[in-house]
């Protein structure tokens, strides 16, 4: 059986053992928890935590759970501090619904940049735990702030909350107590991937890059072609000749 490319920090209780990956930017974990302004107006926390470290990578506060959402919090989190190897999150519509044979805005982005898009599986809420416990975390922390009138002071609360929770509290997750910051300090980051648009065929000249739509349809101009609806969210490449329309994967196919 192959071994898995977390590794082991020991064991607790009983037969549990506690797995994580074994350097920053290997996995991050992406979730999203409901949350109140007030008068009990609801929003939503994208979070973004380092599988390895624990470190708080990037949080965004935003009306509802949406794919520009997840988009959002994701670039904040690679603009900070690179390109992860892979990115773990449940099934959620905005965040990773290819279980559901649909590929949505998050997952075709990056895996442009040849990060490996992993859900958690259904019904397996310990897969996530993690990001759990770091939600609890950040309500009993929040609990005690005033209640945010907006968007914008809740975003300032939650990266405070990041702050405390990176460099000044320690995690009882992790060896020696360390706080995330150092965990996230104390071992390299993994090399970021190589993106796919890196793979494209040499040799041609005005390549252009498209997506193909849900509907298995690329347009381009005035003109739609169905390509196929297996390939929904794949990322092509195009070269318009005086007679021909060329449209090819990554691997020049």
């Amino acid at each position: 059986m192959p071994e898995s490319p977390a590794s082991s920090l020991g064991t607790t209780q009983g037969s549990f053992r506690r797995f994580v990956y074994p350097a920053p930017n290997a996995c991050w974990q992406l979730d999203a928890t409901e949350y109140a302004l007030t008068g009990g107006r609801k929003c939503v926390i994208f979070q973004l935590i380092d599988d390895h470290s624990r470190f708080a990578v990037a949080s965004h506060v935003a009306w509802g759970e949406t794919s520009e959402g997840t988009l959002t919090v994701v670039k904040k989190g690679i603009t900070a501090h690179g390109v992860p190897q892979r990115l773990l999150s449940d099934n959620g519509a905005a965040l990773n619904h290819s279980r559901r044979g649909v590929i949505g805005q998050l997952v075709t982005y990056v895996t442009s940049l040849g990060v490996e898009a992993i859900t958690s599986k259904p019904y397996k809420p310990a897969t996530k735990g993690k990001n759990e416990r770091f939600h609890q975390t950040l309500f009993r922390w929040l609990d005690k702030q005033p209640i945010a009138e907006t968007l914008e002071e809740l975003q300032a609360q939650v990266d405070r909350f990041d702050e405390i929770y990176n460099t000044e509290r320690p995690h009882q997750g992790l060896p020696g107590r360390i706080t995330p910051r150092q965990a996230w300090e104390a071992t390299p980051k993994t090399d970021p991937p190589r993106p796919r648009n890196q793979q494209r065929p040499v040799g041609w000249d005005g390549i252009r890059r498209t997506t193909v739509a849900r509907n298995g349809i690329v347009q381009v101009r005035q003109t739609r072609f169905h390509i196929s609806r297996a390939l929904a969210g794949q990322t092509d490449y195009l070269v318009e000749t005086t007679d021909h329309l060329l449209i090819f994967d990554d691997e020049g196919t």
